[in-house]
This record gives C-alpha cells, structure tokens and sequence, in this order.
C-alpha cells in the first residue's frame, strides 16, 4: 500500500464551503490563533484541525485524499480509541459535518467525540465524473449522464476495504468495531452496496436520499438477494429523504423519482426480514429538498447512529 502525505499546497481548500468551519470554542480559537502562521492577504482559507493524505489506489492507478479531522481531546488522552465516521462527497459534506458534530456539543455532549475521514474524488476527475463512476453498482446510467462512465462501485468499495480502512486505523485511533458511513444521494446508493454486500465493513450506515431509483430499482432487487441467502444483517441503519423529493409541481421536486417511497419501501423490506442484529430507522424532512436536505439530516444522523453516552 503506497501512502504519502500530501502536499502544504493540498491541504488548503477553497473557501466556498469551509468559511462555516471556524473554531468551536474559545479554547480551540486560542489554540488555532497561537499556532497559526502569518497568512497574506487574499491567501485560501486553511481549515485549522485537519489534515489531508493521499491514499493510492494501486488496483487503478487513481489518487485519492483522505480529509482527516480529529476529536478536541484526541491527544490529551493516548489510550482512548474513538468511532469513526466516513463521509462520502467530502469537498462539501467534510467541513459542514465537522462544525456540526463541534456546535451541537457546545452545551453540554449531543453526539459522541469521533474521528471523521472525507472520501474525496480521484485527483484529476471532475467531482461528477467520480463520483458517477464510483458509487454507481452497475453501468446503467440515467439518459441525462449517459456519456459518463458507470458501475464502479464495486472496485471503488475494494479500494475502501484494502486501503483506506487500513490505513485510517494504522496512522490513528480509531477503533474498527465503530466505523460508520455516510453517504448523500449517490454517496447515499453507495451505502447501500456495501450494507448488501459485505455489511461488516461497518457497523453502521447513514443512507441519505439515497438514490434507490437507479437502474430501475436495482439496489432493492439486491436487498432481496441479501434476504434469500442471509438470516441476519448486523448494522445500524439510518435514512433520511427531504420532503420534496418526490414528483411534484413545485419546481423543488423532484422531476420523476420518489425518494420519499423508495426510502420507505427500503424500510418496510428490512424490517420485514427479523434480522435479530438489525436496527434501521428513518425520518422525512419536511420543508427539505434533495439539495437542502443534507446538513438537517447530517444533524439527525449523528444524533441517530453517534449519540453521547
């Protein structure tokens, strides 16, 4: 496994998303402000806390980076190991979930302390074509993308499994019983493979509008296979869908999927199995679109599958 860290210049990110991600308290912006070097004028926004690693893929020759954001505490304490969450679509969904994870704690502890990892797209692809190829099951786009590339979620779940995985839990503590995936949309279908088909790569599994719709419905017709053959599924399950995504005339509807029943059919399918080590559990937010939805239901995830103890 080939891994280096990766460049000063990498580790900036842009400003767009990430001027939400100050310091949480005071203690942390005194921190930031005794380390942090002179910055010239008009410089990228640094997100202070985090780091940036660049995790190869060998099998395609792609590469990836890890954003990486540590718990306040984590090096005061050297014998703790902590969950660990991964978030797909980490150019935007790594900095807001890292300032909600810190601001719902402000008052005393709403979810658990966690190291979160953001799995960004392979260096050199636009953030659509990635995640197009990898985290799609099958090379059955829609008509409205059908000159990009499909189906790779599989190979993309390998890397997951033999490099990051790995490499996560060598460089840091972070405990392999408590691993947790969130994924938005595709990120969202991408879940969904991986509880389906190799379900112990994490212990729980954050599905968030996740695009069921896909192939005609391909991932249920999964679910299925897993029931034939399976007499349990041991995760934690949580699902969350904006109240707009479904057909509609407003112009936040969605154009032709109903995230909203697919979600609720996912559901209903589980729960109809008795797996004895299965929880799932979901909420539809209303007010939210497919676009809104993410940083409310990022909330009530960590809330759901990460809550203080």
């Amino acid at each position: 496994m080939r891994i280096f860290k990766a460049t000063a210049a990498a580790a900036m990110f842009t400003t767009g998303a990430l001027m939400l991600a100050g310091c949480s308290d005071k203690a942390d912006a005194q921190a930031a402000s005794a380390n942090a070097a002179p910055v010239a004028d008009g410089a990228p926004y640094v997100l202070q806390g985090t780091q940036v690693w660049s995790v190869p893929d060998p099998v395609s020759g792609r590469n990836y980076q890890v954003f990486v954001s540590l718990p306040t505490g984590y090096d005061a304490d050297p014998g703790r190991r902590y969950p660990t969450l991964y978030v797909t679509d980490a150019d935007y969904a790594f900095p807001i979930i890292r300032q909600i994870a810190r601001r719902v704690n402000l008052e005393g502890p709403v979810v658990q302390d966690f190291i979160l990892v953001g799995l960004s797209y392979a260096q050199g692809d636009s953030g659509a074509d990635s995640r197009r190829r990898d985290y799609t099951p099958t090379p059955n786009g829609p008509r409205n993308s059908a000159g990009s590339v499909h189906g790779g979620g599989a190979a993309y779940q390998a890397y997951l499994k033999a490099e990051v995985l790995p490499f996560i839990e060598q460089k840091f503590r972070a405990d392999p019983a408590q691993r947790v995936l969130l994924g938005h949309s595709y990120g969202g279908l991408l879940g969904a493979q991986i509880l389906f088909s190799d379900p112990a790569m994490f212990s729980g599994y954050v599905l968030g509008s996740p695009s069921l719709w896909y192939d005609k419905r391909h991932m249920l017709g999964v679910e299925a296979d897993y029931a034939r053959a399976h007499e349990d599924l041991k995760a934690q399950v949580f699902m969350y869908v904006g109240g707009y995504e479904v057909p509609g005339p407003d112009r936040r509807n969605t154009s032709s999927a109903d995230l909203v029943a697919d979600m609720k059919t996912l559901q209903s399918n589980l729960l109809s199995r008795r797996y004895p080590g299965l929880t799932v559990s979901s909420i539809v937010l209303e007010g939210e679109d497919h676009l809104t939805v993410a940083p409310v239901g990022f909330t009530r995830a960590l809330e759901a599958v990460l809550p203080a103890r």
